[in-house]
């Protein structure tokens, strides 16, 4: 089975509808899928609900989808600094589930391997558990959260061979690898893309199993959401 694609709208073509559900990889504005979004956002898509650690920022991520209004509804942790999600927020036109994003994680993990529900004491208390089922474990009350599965996962990979066996750098690895074991679909953009074998097994994060089609990606921004620096006048004291 040939899981190659020339390009990111080959790469995409015939997954994508109205009202579909998406994981979109990334953490802050690492290891986000920017060559996928760009096309999903030609496509004209709309009603889409979107899993993602963040929304990206100004004029990056999945501010793109935002900005074009193709986004009805968010699944994340972390809003940041993107003003056009809090005030598409706060206006009514953008739908927000907010989970702690340790939670996040693991209702994404959970869909991965078919686990259904959990219990965490994670929120509770807070208006994050309300309405949700509550259980006593060992004397401890816990709060019920349910998997997060999708339609299709977008994936920002550093290195995928053919097989589509995956490998990912630093912080891109936090959300990217248990997204594309989430969805029916997963589609993955790779930054370089090696010979079957050439990526050690020790060092696979993502086997081929969970991969559908792979394309190489066509844009690899690196950007800093929040640059702190130290004065030109500042002394180290040993």
């Amino acid at each position: 089975m040939n899981k190659l694609y020339d390009s990111p709208r080959a790469a995409l073509d015939g997954l994508l509808r109205d009202g579909m559900t998406i994981m979109s990889g990334g953490f802050g504005l690492v290891g986000n899928p920017e060559s996928l979004i760009q096309e999903i956002k030609a496509s004209g898509m709309k009603n889409l609900t979107v899993i993602s650690n963040n929304a990206g920022a100004d004029d990056f991520g999945l501010w793109h989808l935002l900005e074009s209004r193709q986004i009805r509804k968010m699944i994340s942790s972390y809003v940041g600094e993107n003003k056009l999600f809090e005030q598409q927020y706060l206006s009514g036109e953008l739908e927000l589930e907010l989970n702690p994003q340790g939670t996040l994680a693991e209702r994404i993990r959970a869909g991965g391997a078919g686990i259904p529900a959990f219990y965490t004491r994670t929120g509770l208390g807070t208006v994050v558990a309300e309405g949700k089922p509550h259980e006593e474990f060992a004397g401890q009350l816990y709060v019920q959260e349910t998997w997060l599965r999708a339609d299709l996962s977008i994936i920002k990979a550093w290195r995928a061979d053919a097989h589509g066996n995956l490998q990912f750098r630093k912080t891109a690895r936090n959300f990217n690898p248990v997204m594309a074991t989430a969805s029916d679909v997963t589609v993955v953009e790779a930054e370089e893309l090696v010979e079957v074998g050439e990526i050690d097994p020790d060092c696979v994060h993502t086997p081929g199993i969970y991969v559908d089609r792979i394309v190489r990606s066509t844009i690899n921004k690196k950007r800093i959401e929040q640059l702190t620096v130290r004065p030109r006048n500042h002394r180290i004291r040993g």
